[in-house]
Order: structure tokens, then sequence, then C-alpha cells
């Protein structure tokens, strides 16, 4: 089945569309420095303390900022997002409809059930 949850439509507008492509077409799995090149996370940091610690700097940077401009900037930028995505999941849940009867999701799940390799038909 195709992704649903709204992450095909959301990750072109974090880490571009070729890359969104190899990770959603291979499945790949990538560690932090490959998610940091591809801009998928800001920073990687050396241990879950550090983490905080820059996380708590940078809340105390947005902080200081005159709240009703943060708040301004956090919903225009949800919006235009928002609507992109709300968009693309109803077109997804659509596509995801008329693919549970086929034989290829059938066949996808006999085959975890029997942990052997799948056969697809594309039917």
């Amino acid at each position: 089945m195709v992704a649903d949850v709204g992450s095909l439509a959301r990750l072109p507008l974090i880490i571009g569309d070729g890359h969104l492509r190899e990770l959603a077409l291979t499945g790949k799995d990538i560690d932090a420095a490959r998610a940091e090149k591809i801009g998928l996370v800001g920073d990687v940091f050396d241990d879950a303390a550090s983490a905080l610690a820059a996380a708590h700097a940078t809340a105390a940077e947005i902080a200081a900022n005159p709240p009703l401009v943060v708040h301004g900037i956090k919903d225009v930028l949800d919006h235009t997002r928002s609507a992109q995505v709300d968009d693309s999941l109803r077109y997804v849940a659509a596509w995801n409809s008329a693919f549970l009867p086929s034989e290829d999701l059938t066949e996808a799940i006999t085959a975890v059930m029997q942990k052997r390799t799948p056969v697809f038909k594309g039917r």
C-alpha cells in the first residue's frame, strides 16, 4: 500500500523530490549522518544530553521573540502546508481503497506470514 499518513505529501517540502523518491520507492533505512545530509534532520548530536541542550537553547531563542509574531509565522507556514497535505491525503486514501482488492496485496500479506519473498504480478 502507499504510505497514507501524509509522509509523501510532507517530505518533498523537507528533503526534496529526488531523495523522497529514492527512500519511498526502495524502503531503505538510513542512518543519522545520511538523514542530516539530505535535510531530514537539522543536526545530529553525540548523545541525548547534547540534543536536549540544543533543543532548550533553540526554544529559549524562539521564546525571546514577540509571541504574536511567532504565532503568526507558524500559522502562515502551517496553512500552506496543511492545504497541500490534506489534498494529498484524500488522493492517497482513494488510491489505497482501489488497491485493497488487488492480488498483490494478498500476495504481500501471504508472503510475510509464510516468511518468503513475495512474487508480485501487478494486479
